[in-house]
C-alpha cells in the first residue's frame, strides 16, 4: 500500500461523508474476505492496516496437520511449535500470512468486496441518518412522476418517494417545484434505503407552524391537536401557558403573515386556528369556528356533545358536506350532534304533542277496559262524577239502571 491509496480513502471520505476510520475498517474487512475466499481459508482472516508506514498485516489461524495441503490454511506440527511450543495436531495456531502471492486476481476480488462493503456502509449511514429524522419536515425538489403515480423528490443527497396515498389530489407536483415534505418512514430494500415522504399527513401542518411561529418553536405556544382534510381544510388547536400571550394571534401573525405563509406552502388549503381549553364545552364551541353563539351540552359517559346554534349559524357550524363539524369532532375527540334553535323548538313541540297523544290514548284505553252490567264504567273525577271528553256523551252505570227501571214500569 502506498500514500496514494490513503489519499483515495480521504477523497471517498469527503465525497461520501463517511468517517475515515469507518472506511479503513471497511477496507480491512474487505481484504480479509478476499484473502479468505481466494485461498480457501475456513477461519477468519484479520487484516490490520498501518497507515503510518503504509503497510498491510494479514493474520489468521492455521490448523496443525501431518501433511500440508493448503499452505494458507494449514501448517505442520514442527512449524506450529516454532510459534506455539505446546501445539498439538488439530490445534488452530494464529500466524501472520504472506502477501507474496496475493496477486492481480486476488486484488480484483478484494476490490469487488471492498466496493460492496463501501456501498453497504453508505446505505447504513443513509438509513441511520433519515431514520433518526422521521417526523421532520424538509424541502425537496420534484424530479419525476412514475407510471404508478408516485413522485420522486430530491431531498439533498438522497431521493425520496412520495406515494399516491401520501399525495394531495389538488396539488400539481410539476418538475422542479420546490415543496416541503414530511419524512414519514425509511424502508430497507435491495437497492438501498427508501425514504418515504408525505404531503397529506396532519403533522405536516404542525411542523410548518413550528417553522413559521417562533413562539411554538420555543414552547411559549403549544399545538394541542390537529385535524386535517388534505387539500381542503385544516384545524389546529393552540394554547399558551402564559396568560399574557395570545396563542391564536401568535399563529396568525401581523396581518396574517404567519398563517398565510403556511397556507401558501399548502397550495391555499384553508386553515382554522382555534383556542384550546380544558373546558370541553368551551373547546367544542371554539372548534366549530367560524360558527358563533353556540350552546354545548356534554355527555361524558358517551363522550358526546349536543350543540345548539342559532338558525343563521347552522350552515357555518356544519360546513360544506359536513366538513366543519367533522373536523371539529376529530380536533376535540368528541362526537358532536348539532341542532338549530328552530329545529330544537320543533322537536320539543313534537315531543310534547306525542306525550299528550299518548296520555289521551292511555285514558281512552282505561275507559274500555272494564264493563259492569253491559255498561262501560268510565273514569270519574275526585267527586265521583264521570269525566267527559269534548263533545262525547258519557253514560254512567246509575243512568242505565234508572233507564231499566222506567222500562219495567
Amino acid at each position: 500500500m502506498n500514500g496514494d491509496f490513503i489519499e483515495a480513502l480521504r477523497q471517498i471520505e469527503k465525497e461520501k461523508d463517511i468517517p475515515f476510520a469507518t472506511l479503513l475498517r471497511t477496507l480491512e474487512v474487505a481484504l480479509g474476505k478476499a484473502y479468505k475466499r481466494h485461498y480457501g481459508i475456513n477461519g477468519d482472516v484479520v487484516v490490520h492496516i498501518d497507515t503510518s508506514r503504509n503497510k498491510f498485516k494479514f493474520s489468521a489461524e492455521k490448523q496443525v496437520v501431518e501433511e500440508v495441503g493448503n499452505d494458507h490454511a494449514e501448517m505442520t506440527l514442527a512449524d506450529a511449535r516454532r510459534v506455539k511450543p505446546d501445539a498439538q495436531l488439530g490445534d488452530m495456531v494464529p500466524v501472520e500470512l504472506s502477501m507474496e502471492n496475493f496477486g492481480r486476481i486476488a486484488a480484483q476480488t478484494a476490490r469487488q468486496v471492498m466496493m460492496q462493503e463501501f456501498r453497504e456502509t453508505e446505505r447504513e449511514k443513509v438509513f441511520d441518518e433519515f431514520n433518526g429524522r422521521i417526523g421532520e419536515v424538509t424541502t425537496g425538489i420534484v424530479q419525476q412522476r412514475k407510471e404508478d403515480g408516485s413522485v420522486v423528490v430530491n431531498i439533498g443527497k438522497q431521493e425520496a418517494l412520495l406515494p399516491p396515498q401520501e399525495q394531495v389530489r389538488s396539488e400539481p407536483y410539476r418538475f422542479n417545484d420546490r415543496i416541503k415534505v414530511y419524512l414519514l418512514e425509511v424502508r430497507r430494500s435491495s437497492r438501498g434505503p427508501q425514504v418515504i415522504v408525505s404531503r397529506s399527513h396532519p403533522s405536516l401542518i404542525r411542523r410548518l407552524f413550528e417553522l413559521e411561529v417562533p413562539e411554538i418553536a420555543d414552547g411559549t405556544v403549544t399545538i394541542k391537536s390537529v385535524a386535517r382534510e388534505p387539500g381542503a381544510r385544516s384545524k389546529i388547536a393552540v394554547a399558551a401557558e402564559d396568560g399574557n400571550v395570545d396563542p391564536v394571534g401568535a399563529c396568525v401573525g401581523h396581518r396574517g403573515a404567519r398563517v398565510q405563509a403556511v397556507v401558501s406552502e399548502m397550495y391555499d388549503e384553508k386553515i382554522d386556528i382555534v383556542r384550546w381549553s380544558p373546558d370541553v364545552r368551551q373547546f367544542v364551541a371554539e372548534s366549530l369556528s367560524p360558527a358563533k353563539s353556540v350552546k354545548v351540552q356534554v355527555n361524558e359517559e358517551k363522550q358526546s356533545c349536543f350543540v345548539l346554534v342559532p338558525d343563521n349559524m347552522l350552515s357555518l357550524a356544519i360546513g360544506k358536506s359536513g366538513q366543519n363539524v367533522r373536523l371539529a369532532a376529530r380536533l376535540t375527540g368528541w362526537r358532536i350532534d348539532i341542532r338549530s334553535e328552530s329545529q330544537q323548538a320543533k322537536d320539543a313541540f313534537a315531543k310534547a304533542a306525542e306525550e299528550v297523544a299518548a296520555e289521551e290514548r292511555s285514558l281512552s284505553s282505561a275507559a274500555r277496559e272494564t264493563q259492569e252490567d253491559g255498561a262501560a264504567v268510565l273514569p270519574t273525577d275526585e267527586t265521583g262524577r264521570a269525566v267527559s271528553y269534548g263533545d262525547e256523551v258519557t253514560i254512567t252505570a246509575d243512568m242505565l239502571a234508572a233507564f231499566d227501571d222506567e222500562e219495567e214500569e
